[in-house]
């Protein structure tokens, strides 16, 4: 989805895409006829919720995490969420010349006008290992922005 999104929106030319084995991004693709990969994570407004699209258990620290999250002002959730993902994703490294960061919105109750309400907030950690940083807010339909 992110593919065909980024292309209907900029023109460029993204395909043939494959999984990665660990230690590299979770997958490749050519950008025009450049190599890029792309490191994937969805982004989960509870436990509970996690584990139903994940159909498994979660990790220990990934239940405390959403656990404070939930915790805090609804209004402030998407953020801490958002925020939680980016500093954990940005304690990895990567075997890769170019990697971008893809987070999906894999949560059911947060919208465009939700985010569109909080990214101006969200904190993006100074140091980590992506070129570009995106977000798909829509599961299903993409709505795409970029957030480094």
């Amino acid at each position: 989805m992110f593919l065909r999104c980024y292309e209907q929106q900029y023109g460029i030319h993204m395909r043939h895409i494959w999984h990665n084995e660990p230690n590299k991004p979770d997958v490749s693709c050519y950008k025009g006829d450049q190599q890029l990969d792309i490191e994937v994570a969805h982004l989960y407004a509870s436990e509970t919720e996690a584990m139903a699209v994940l159909g498994r258990p979660l990790s220990i620290p990934m239940q405390r995490a959403l656990a404070d999250m939930a915790q805090a002002p609804s209004e402030q959730r998407l953020r801490l969420a958002l925020e939680r993902l980016l500093e954990q994703k940005a304690t990895k490294s990567y075997h890769s010349a170019r990697t971008w960061l893809l987070i999906r919105n894999a949560s059911t109750i947060w919208h465009k006008a939700d985010f569109d309400a909080q990214l101006k907030m969200i904190s993006v950690p100074q140091t980590h290992a992506f070129e570009q940083i995106w977000l798909l807010r829509d599961f299903y339909r993409g709505e795409l922005v970029r957030l480094f």
